[in-house]
């Protein structure tokens, strides 16, 4: 179950009991801090908490806070200087060094454009999209109110303060394009405003192929990170809800199907089956499929022998193939339990979607997140 996933279901929980909560969502990072803008904890009236927004140091106060806006029945914003060793409000030492900006928002179970309304409404659509959230305003007391959100979807569907819309939607659309998170001033028709723009990827697509004992260890790490999970098998005793309960789906598909199967093509494949006709069978319906990310566990013997079989077909397709192909399979952990070579798959899949080497972080140069730009 993701994060967001959590929130949902304790706020579900709280609605029905009609336990007054508020949300915490950091909307601003500057310099370094273990959560960035998007993390979100939910905190009841009589301090519950569900998700975090730092590595636990700004919990307990953004907690008391949080609880005050409730009672108040107003939105605040509060900022965390961690850099200050001596603000007794994140603990002891020199904290993560940075600032982080948290908006704290009761939330109004009958408005069904609050923030975790909206976030709902994304999650039903598995396309990237960006919420825009005001957290700062002028004190010219125009229109302009902290809380105020706008949701885009990618297919350009707009939800949120409609006063807002067409301001926040422009600004949206290019952080969509640009696929980076941003803090923005921005001059509307209800006053001047700071937002934070939140870019909202669905879960991360993954396709197993094979269903033996091995993939189940990395059907559970992958599903504890909550990627969306399928997994396909020729074989009809072992691809069963039964045998992968944390997958979305579990088919049966034999080798004359899976040759003419129109493959995900956002999906990341991994082909764990043990089967040579099965493997080939999958790379010859992922050869003109422009998914980013094919894995084939086996030495690279079989690789070599799986690619010469597919000699028949266009040599720019079978090109494009060796490009995404990774085999052996996953970063170099020194793997040899099932458990381990899960990690070691998970690891590298982790990385090639979000654009990294797999190195470790002392070695990166630079910050360890891309900033936010403004």
């Amino acid at each position: 179950m993701t994060e967001l996933q959590r929130l949902f279901l304790a706020y579900d929980q709280h609605r029905a009991a009609r336990q007054p909560c508020a949300l915490a969502t950091v909307v601003e990072v500057i310099g370094s801090a273990y959560r960035r803008p998007g993390a979100r904890m939910l905190v009841t009236e009589d301090g519950e908490l569900t998700g975090a927004i730092s590595g636990g140091c700004l919990e307990g106060d953004a907690r008391q806070r949080a609880r005050r806006a409730i009672f108040q029945g107003e939105p605040a914003l509060v900022t965390y200087d961690t850099r200050d060793e001596d603000d007794p409000r994140h603990g002891l030492g020199p904290g993560c060094q940075g600032v982080v900006r948290i908006l704290l928002e009761p939330l109004d179970f009958t408005n069904a454009d609050n923030p975790l309304e909206l976030l709902r409404d994304f999650a039903r659509h598995p396309t990237p999209a960006v919420l825009a959230t005001v957290f700062a305003t002028d004190a010219s007391g125009l229109k302009a109110a902290v809380g105020q959100r706008v949701l885009l979807t990618e297919a350009g569907v707009v939800r949120g303060t409609p006063l807002l819309a067409a301001p926040l939607a422009e600004a949206a659309r290019a952080t969509l394009a640009l696929g980076q998170p941003r803090v923005l001033d921005l001059d509307t028709d209800a006053g001047p405003v700071r937002a934070s723009l939140e870019v909202l990827r669905p879960p991360l697509r993954l396709v197993v192929y094979g269903a033996g004992n091995d993939a189940q260890p990395l059907v559970r790490l992958a599903a504890s990170l909550g990627w969306h999970i399928t997994v396909v098998d020729g074989r009809p005793h072992l691809p069963t809800p039964l045998r992968f309960p944390e997958a979305a789906e579990v088919r049966l598909t034999p080798v004359r199907e899976l040759e003419t199967a129109t493959p995900d093509p956002l999906a990341y494949h991994v082909l764990l089956s043990h089967n040579y006709a099965y493997d080939l069978a999958a790379l010859q319906t992922l050869l003109a499929s422009p998914a980013p990310y094919i894995g084939l566990l086996g030495p690279r013997l079989k690789a070599q022998r799986l690619l010469e079989e597919l000699a028949a077909f266009p040599a720019a397709l079978v090109q494009h193939l060796r490009e995404r192909l990774h085999s052996p399979i996953g970063l170099d952990l020194g793997s040899e339990t099932p458990e381990e070579i899960a990690l070691a798959i998970v690891a590298e899949i982790q990385a090639q979607h979000s654009g990294r080497q797999g190195r470790p972080l002392r070695e990166r140069a630079g910050t360890v997140h891309i900033p936010a730009s403004v």
